[in-house]
């Protein structure tokens, strides 16, 4: 009877911690403390553990295959992303496979297993709101591939990243409304747990702080869709007659929250002014026209393509992950059109 090579999970199971965790203590991963690293290496040693050749060679094996994890294929920043990298990979042989995981965990991590069933190259990943946990990224650094972010990237894992610089952005809207004589103003912002929802808000609080107006915790709802502008309507019109300007964390929240204030006869800006973040279509075609921040869709797609090209096809045997902070644009439009007090 054939003997039963033993595998990464088998060690994990006796080990009793995770197979992406024995994977990265076999490589020595600088996350994984010594006295795990030692553990797993000494038990590896032990059971005579060899890596398998087969999954290997068909994991270094190319497809000229893409894989895209994006949130939402409809959201006009991310087919523009999609635009981007498009034009970047078919110009370099490469073919996409889109996955969209509708802000959904668990709808993530079959993506990421589906990719990497597949054999993909290589993934280009924007994180779900509801995504915590990290294990599906984690699990495919350890099976070697090459992963890179977009807008929203995971703090604590080493892997390229393109961003749009969320804080300065933040302040620019900000201090645009403070320059219109906004001194109440209140954000509309996304979950703290995304990067681009904590940066937002810091980028808020900092404009604030800066002009010497203290933040005010009531000023701030947790609010970054449609749906959740019109459940919080009562509260944002309760406010109403307080606040002279709103920051939104996306365009769609701000026209949203438009929407509500005009159709109870707040007038956009002559009351309150709103600017928003993102500047798709809908921010030219919106009544009155959005004041927004440009989040360059197009520029971070070709960005982060190649970026993960570049890991796909280079030959040296590390790899030194790489940040690209892109810069912000205000866009004035007339819904911060008012005259300072």
């Amino acid at each position: 009877m054939a003997s039963h090579q033993v595998t990464i999970k088998d060690i994990a199971k006796i080990l009793g911690i995770s197979a992406s965790t024995v994977s990265r203590a076999l490589k020595d991963h600088p996350d994984i403390s010594p006295k795990t690293k030692k553990m797993v290496q000494a038990f590896a040693a032990k059971v005579h553990y060899r890596p398998n050749a087969l999954a290997l060679n068909l994991r270094r094996s190319k497809t000229n295959t893409i894989g895209i994890i994006i949130p939402e294929i409809v959201h006009h920043f991310f087919s523009s992303v999609l635009a981007g990298i498009d034009k970047v990979a078919y110009a370099a042989g490469y073919n996409v496979m889109i996955c969209q995981s509708n802000e959904d965990y668990d709808r993530e991590v079959s993506d990421a297993q589906a990719l990497l069933d597949n054999r993909v190259d290589g993934i280009l990943m924007s994180l779900s709101k509801t995504t915590t946990n990290f294990d599906h990224i984690n699990g495919l650094i350890d099976n070697g591939v090459p992963v890179v972010f977009f807008d929203r990237a995971p703090e604590g894992i080493s892997a390229d990243r393109v961003v749009i610089d969320d804080y300065v952005g933040a302040k620019i809207a900000t201090h645009h409304l403070i320059s219109i004589g906004c001194k109440k103003i209140l954000h509309l912002a996304g979950p703290q747990h995304l990067a681009i929802g904590k940066r937002r808000k810091e980028g808020y609080e900092s404009a604030l702080n800066e002009i010497g107006i203290d933040f005010n915790p009531d000023y701030l709802i947790k609010c970054d869709t449609r749906d959740e502008v019109f459940a919080n309507a009562g509260k944002i019109l309760t406010m109403a007659n307080e606040i002279d300007g709103i920051f939104a964390v996306n365009d769609s929240t701000a026209i949203a929250a438009m929407q509500v204030l005009m159709k109870n006869g707040i007038k956009i800006p002559d009351h309150i002014a709103v600017i928003g973040f993102g500047d798709g279509p809908n921010a030219t075609i919106a009544y009155p026209p959005l004041s927004t921040v440009e989040q360059k869709g197009i520029e971070m797609g070709k960005e982060a393509i190649q970026l993960l090209i570049n890991q796909i096809e280079n030959e040296e045997e590390t790899y030194t992950p790489q940040t690209k902070v892109l810069t912000p644009v205000l866009r004035i439009r007339e819904s911060t059109a008012k005259f300072k007090d």
